[in-house]
């Protein structure tokens, strides 16, 4: 009984791999263009609010977020 819930998950499992691999798109027959590396941001400064103005440069290898949301 062991022997055969084993087989059968065993079967279950190439069958799966093997359906998985029959569906994966074929890329290379689709003629797909890599697309463009990302242009750099624009340099531009916007002051804090103590109107000290800063740079994009001045945060550079640091994550930096900008909200322009409820600006009243």
């Amino acid at each position: 009984m062991r022997r055969a819930i084993v087989a059968s998950v065993l079967a279950a499992i190439v069958a799966t791999a093997a359906a998985s691999s029959w569906a994966a798109p074929d890329f290379a027959g689709m003629n797909i263009q890599p697309y463009d590396p990302p242009k750099p941001a624009p340099a531009f400064a916007l002051p804090d609010l103590d109107g000290k103005l800063h740079t994009l440069g001045d945060f550079r290898g640091k994550v930096l977020m900008l909200f322009f949301w409820a600006t009243w």
